[in-house]
Parts: structure tokens; sequence; C-alpha cells
């Protein structure tokens, strides 16, 4: 029994060093956070046309088929060099009818309205596009979303000079006080999302109903995507 007492006594006393070995000797660190930034200009841009039917005059006669004004501008694309797959059908409205009952007719009165969504790399051809359809058949242009064909690598690029900016950090900080920078204990990769300038790069094109032919035509002016990248790093000091 007295043999059990002394060896619980030896090993609490171990451990009782070893916590004060803890406490004198404890471990010198440094936490910094480094951040890295950088704005590109976007090559995908996805733009939404919305086409409409419309009446030559003011009467409500002589109405311009939704298909007119749709062939016009799937010509227009075409003849821009837009890649087929590039430019898809995004909704339909404005009938009064069921497509699959083709013996149906619809009420004259109403007018049928597409959209379309159009994936460029440029917006340099956009005025060109849009010239080529009549300003009565277009309802409204806005750009619906666009990114970069490679954010991905640029996210990455930004993450591994965020690193280094946080080893630099460290390093001249611990310098400063006479001191050596260890290795990392520590990453926090503190993710950020792609911050988009405001939406309205290219005016919204209003319908030439409420304004002239010559005013419709959207003013470009894209904006760059901006970029940031934290990432929050632990070093011991030697």
């Amino acid at each position: 029994m007295k043999r059990l007492i002394a060896s619980i006594a030896l090993i609490a006393a171990g451990f009782s060093t070893m916590a004060q070995t803890a406490v004198v000797n404890p471990v010198k660190k440094i936490e910094v956070t480094g951040t890295a930034e950088m704005e590109i200009v976007p090559d995908i841009i996805y733009l939404n046309i919305a086409l409409k039917e419309y009446y030559k005059d003011n009467n409500n006669k002589n109405k311009v088929a939704i298909e007119a004004v749709e062939k016009q501008l799937q010509q227009a694309v075409i003849d821009a060099g837009v890649p087929k797959e590039n430019f898809m059908l995004d909704n339909v409205y404005g009938y009064n009818y069921d497509w699959n009952i083709r013996d149906k007719k619809r009420d004259p009165n109403f007018l049928a309205r597409k959209q379309y969504r159009l994936k460029l790399t440029k917006l340099d051809k956009v005025n060109d596009i849009l010239s080529a359809v009549d300003p009565k058949g277009i309802e409204s242009v806005n750009v619906a979303e666009y990114t970069h064909s490679k954010i991905d690598d640029f996210k990455k690029e930004l993450k591994i000079k965020a690193m280094k900016d946080a080893k630099e950090k460290a390093a001249y900080l611990v310098t400063a006080i006479g001191e050596q920078l260890g290795g990392v204990l520590e990453i926090y990769d503190n993710e950020s999302q792609p911050v988009y300038y405001p939406r309205p790069m290219m005016a919204m094109y209003k319908s030439a109903d409420a304004m002239g032919a010559a005013e419709a035509m959207p003013e470009i002016d894209f904006k760059s995507i901006k970029l940031k990248s934290d990432v929050r790093l632990i070093f011991s000091i030697k």
C-alpha cells in the first residue's frame, strides 16, 4: 500500500513539474493577417434582351409579330459572329393561348414578348446587334451577370500573395524586437467573395416608345471586378 501511494506521489510530482515547465517556458508566437487585392475586367458578360410585338401606327393596326422582331435579332447575332450556343431563349410571356393547341387563335390585342440571354466576351458589338433590330421591337436590355473565365486562377494567385504578405509582416515585426521568426503554427483562410461593382455598367435600354431611337442606344462603360483575399497566420517565435 505504501509503495502504491509512493508511486502516485511520484506521478503527481511529474505532472506538477511538467505544468511548471509549461508555465515557465510558454510558446512564443505572433498572429498576423495577410491581404491581397486585384481588379479584373470581365470577359464573360450575359445580357438579357427583351423583345416585344408592336404596332406600326398609333391606331393599334399593322402589328409587327414577335417572330419578325426575333428574326432580326437572330440575324444580327449571327452577323456579329456570336456562337449559336451563346444565344438562347430565356423566357416567353404575354401570350394568351397554349402553344400546344395550334388551331386556337390568340386575342389580337395581346402583345407577345420574348426574352433572350446573350453571352458575350466583349461589349464592342452590342450596338451593332441592337441597331439591326427595329427599336420599337426592343423592350429592354440589361446586364444579367458577368464574371471572368479565369476567376478561380486569380483567386489562387491572390491567396498565395496574401500568405506571403502575412509572412513578411510577421518577419519584420519580430525582427523589430530582436527576435527570429519560426515556423507557421496555424492558418485560417478567411474566404472572400468577389466584389462586383454596381450592375448598371450599361445603361438600361428603354423602349423606343418612351424615347427616341438614337437616345435609346445604351452607353457602354463596363466596370471591373474587385477580388480580395484575407488569411490569418500564427507563427512561432524562436
